[in-house]
């Protein structure tokens, strides 16, 4: 697979001043000053054309910028979705990922269905020449089922919520279902919450359903132990695999992330869901930091690194701000809404801003909108150019 490689070192400072020597092999790659060296070499499945050499240029407050064709061999592949690992007849253990506190230990489905998608309702009003069969239906999970939706799972737990001493997360004021003439609860009153951190996991649905986030649960096959994962490296592999089955699947490319509170956080539009991320500490004199793609190097990363990331253009909108075409976006039919809980929300935002800001200068602004390469394989449930750019 042949993709083109952006090569950055950042800040001048780490090289010293010019001239700076160049240095390019099919496995690695080396700046040197009379200051210091800067070197990187390449992981075994990532090599490059040295003369597919263009663009080497000099930005003030950047540093050197120069783009090679790379090709990336069979070693760099996608993480499997959701939908994919979750398997009927096999047990599973639940996890609240902030704190690793277990949800349900031993939950086998006898079938995993995914859910059509938010507005199927109204698409089958288009497909029936008579009124709408399915007006007055819901679709909930029976005992032993697990629906999939676009950002969450619906599971039926029938009276275990309101068994006291159950191992399961519980509403946080608990379950109460108003008799005064309306069926609507409050969102405080549904919200389901980890006992142990009070993190907001889900919400329920219905006496008997709960919907469960993909970004606040970790699912694990029984046979296999929890394992710990940053935060951020959890949420932003999530969504970027949202992203990614979204696009394949409905050749969706625009999404607005939505709180569980209605209000719209991010509007972001999928750029490529097969950028390569690859950086490397190399060896330098002067122990600066060589970054191949703009990401920032992650002290747990060792010497060399490679995985698979989605590129994305992003707009904040907390505070009012980029109204106008948030309510643009929230009218195109082209734009799919993902919904998270809005704590999440806010962690991705800034997740987002620090990756921008990570990146130099001339890489974080294109028009209005910033970018950023989502790693795609921090995380999976059950397990796993010119432009602005962040790195989720």
């Amino acid at each position: 697979m042949h993709q083109a490689l952006l090569l950055e070192t950042y800040e001048e400072a780490n090289l010293g001043s010019l001239p700076v020597d160049i240095s390019i092999t099919s496995a690695s790659l080396e700046a040197r000053s009379r200051e210091a060296c800067a070197a990187a070499t390449l992981p075994a499945e990532v090599r490059v054309a040295p003369s597919s050499c263009r663009g080497l240029q000099y930005l003030p407050g950047d540093g050197l910028h120069l783009r090679l064709q790379v090709q990336a061999g069979p070693d760099a592949k996608l993480v499997s979705t959701l939908s994919e690992s979750l398997k009927p007849q096999k047990s599973y253990v639940f996890y609240c990922q902030s704190c690793g506190d277990i949800i349900r230990k031993e939950w086998k489905f006898l079938r995993v269905l995914p859910l059509p998608s938010e507005n199927w309702s109204a698409l089958v009003e288009e497909w029936c020449c008579h009124p709408n069969p399915f007006v007055r239906s819901t679709l909930h999970p029976q005992k032993d089922d697990c629906f999939l939706g676009d950002t969450f799972f619906l599971l039926n737990l029938g009276n275990e919520l309101h068994v006291p001493g159950s191992p399961l997360c519980s509403s946080e004021t608990g379950h109460h279902t108003s008799q005064s003439g309306s069926t609507l609860k409050s969102r405080e009153n549904t919200r389901v919450i980890c006992k142990r951190c009070k993190t907001m996991l889900g919400e329920t649905v219905s006496s008997e359903t709960t919907k469960y986030y993909v970004t606040e649960v970790i699912i694990r096959p029984s046979e296999e132990g929890f394992s710990t994962i940053s935060r951020s490296q959890f949420v932003q592999s999530m969504i970027a695999q949202c992203l990614v089955e979204f696009s394949s699947a409905k050749s969706t490319f625009r999404f607005s992330i939505k709180g569980d509170d209605g209000k719209v956080y991010i509007l972001i539009w999928l750029l490529n869901s097969d950028t390569l991320l690859v950086e490397s500490l190399g060896s330098s004199s002067s122990h600066s930091v060589f970054t191949l793609f703009g990401d920032t190097l992650r002290p747990d990363s060792g010497p060399v690194g490679t995985w698979n990331a989605v590129k994305v253009l992003y707009q904040p909108c907390i505070k009012s701000r980029n109204k106008d075409l948030a309510d643009a976006w929230e009218n195109d039919i082209g734009v799919h809404p993902l919904t998270f809980p809005s704590e999440t929300c806010l962690e991705l935002l800034l997740i987002l801003g620090l990756s921008s800001t990570s990146l130099p200068p001339s890489l974080r602004c294109m028009n209005s909108f910033q970018v950023t390469a989502s790693s795609e394989e921090g995380y999976t449930n059950t397990k796993h150019g010119g432009e602005a750019a962040a790195c989720l």
